[in-house]
């Protein structure tokens, strides 16, 4: 069995940790690896090769960082198989689902290569007679990357590390320790790829080492993605020590169908957006708002098209849908299925007894889907993380649109329509951050941000896009003035000295 290490200052370490957490291939059920918990000593000494390695790599002009990046990039083009591979083994993604994943790490690569031009400040010459005035983008410190366990590659070295080091900041990424053998694959390519040392640490540790790096003075700001009371925890706690945040965390995102909506190829959209990554992701679509004239037929398309989808291990590549990352948590699905016949709502299609021919230690559940689920059922209200559907009835849209308002979370929202008065209308009263309009899964590509709202996000300033350049750099003004001979003899300067 592979005993995982740290990587710390360019170099893989062997942690000195007593515990360590077991890293499964969910296709099979087996122990692929153990990462460590590492202690406390060593994530302190993770944040001191990160803040050594600041004092020389701000200063690096932002051209010769990016070179590094496009190095990156060309190594994640050139290991996608293997990267893929990496991603479908530990987490169970399928073959297609993991390699997406892969390429919107490598996505966010290129939005960061742009970083000479994103940092770009502002200037205004005479902001008073003879004043002019410069706005530059710097580098802040040592950030704290917190990653979760559903996107091994897209979330920390998409998201988090490309655009935090291309700003000139260092970082020390707190890898999933249930998904951390990508983290570290990409690690070997960011030292191959010339990425000077210090610049990215990867660790695995507990709760009690996370805490302590956030609340590190030489840590100055922190990005997770995670669960909602995790999530305010870690917002709360950075604040109190006057960090930057932002914390991605739970969603429960609705789609709203009308009755004009197509329903075969509505269906097939629901189905990806609900089953795909085995609904672990927290844009996935767990609830679907029928309106009452379409509601009986797309039930029956919805549970025709998720029957026909090829439950398999993840890297065999004809199948449709993975297991779930593991036990604990397949048991965790099962308890919300066992929960919601409780509630009274009626399960339509029942996932719980799936098994694969060959691997049937794994960690399997077929599509399910409950119908009639009102707004006092949990099951339609908490998020489930797994693959499991509910189906509200509406009998208007604005009676449907009232009801996606009404949750707590609003990561994205969706409708299905061919009416534009109704699209429009949504686009501007739903809550949701992201909306699709006819899109199941509306993540924009990483030009524009992932912009939650309510629990589903806390901070200021969201990942990816123009938000993540402003949440890695601190704005400094530079006012300039330059004496002429008769103003070099003046003895009176104004109070506001050219800032009138």
């Amino acid at each position: 069995m592979q005993k995982l290490k740290l990587f710390i200052n360019n170099e893989f370490v062997e942690s000195k940790a007593k515990d360590f957490y077991e890293v499964f291939n969910p296709s099979t059920g087996a122990v692929l690896a153990k990462s460590p918990k590492c202690l406390l000593s060593e994530a302190e000494s993770a944040v001191a090769s990160a803040s050594s390695a600041f004092k020389t790599w701000r200063y690096t002009p932002v051209i010769k960082r990016v070179q590094v990046l496009h190095k990156v990039r060309a190594l994640i083009e050139e290991r996608l198989d293997d990267l893929t591979l990496c991603v479908a083994t530990e987490h169970g993604k399928t073959w297609a689902e993991a390699q997406g994943d892969v390429l919107k790490a490598k996505e966010a690569t290129e939005h960061a290569i742009a970083m000479p031009e994103l940092m770009m400040g502002e200037s205004l010459m005479d902001t008073s007679s003879g004043y002019d005035t410069v706005l530059y983008r710097e580098s802040v410190g040592v950030y704290l990357g917190i990653a979760p366990f559903n996107f091994p590659a897209m979330i920390p070295m998409g998201w988090m590390v490309p655009l935090c080091i291309a700003c000139g900041n260092t970082m020390v990424l707190k890898a999933s320790s249930a998904t951390p053998m990508t983290s570290l694959k990409f690690a070997e390519i960011y030292k191959e790829a010339g990425l000077p040392s210090g610049v990215l640490n990867v660790i695995t540790c507990g709760r009690e080492e996370a805490e302590a790096l956030i609340a590190h003075p030489e840590v100055k700001g922190i990005s997770f993605v995670g669960s909602t009371s995790v999530g305010l925890s870690v917002y709360k706690n950075a604040s109190i020590h006057g960090k930057r945040v932002q914390a991605l965390c739970e969603a429960k995102n609705h789609a709203l169908v009308l009755n004009d909506a197509p329903i075969k190829r509505v269906a097939a959209g629901i189905i990806n957006a609900s089953f795909g990554c085995a609904g672990e992701r927290c844009m996935a679509l767990p609830v679907v708002v029928a309106e009452s004239g379409i509601a009986d037929a797309l039930v029956a398309e919805l549970i025709a098209q998720a029957k026909a989808l090829k439950i398999g291990p993840a890297y065999d590549k004809t199948s449709q849908l993975g297991p779930v990352y593991s036990a604990s948590h397949k048991e965790s699905v099962l308890k919300w299925i066992e929960k919601g016949i409780k509630e009274g709502a009626k399960l339509v299609l029942d996932g719980r007894n799936a098994t694969v021919k060959g691997y049937e230690k794994g960690f399997y559940l077929a599509p399910t889907i409950f119908d009639n689920v009102t707004e006092d059922m949990a099951i339609g209200k908490d998020e489930i993380f797994g693959p499991v559907l509910c189906i509200k009835r509406v009998n208007s849209f604005n009676e449907g649109l009232a009801l996606m308002n009404n949750s707590e979370f609003a990561n994205g929202s969706v409708i299905y329509t061919q009416n534009g008065y109704f699209a429009r209308e949504f686009a501007k009263k739903t809550d949701g951050g992201m909306v699709g309009i006819n899109v199941g899964i509306p993540v924009p590509v990483g030009l524009f941000p992932f912009s939650g709202h309510k629990k589903s996000f806390f901070g200021d300033l969201h990942t990816l896009g123009k938000d993540a350049v402003m949440f890695y750099t601190e704005t400094k003004c530079v006012t300039t003035h330059w004496f002429t001979e008769e103003e070099k003899l003046n003895t009176k300067v104004s109070t506001w000295d050219g800032t009138i």
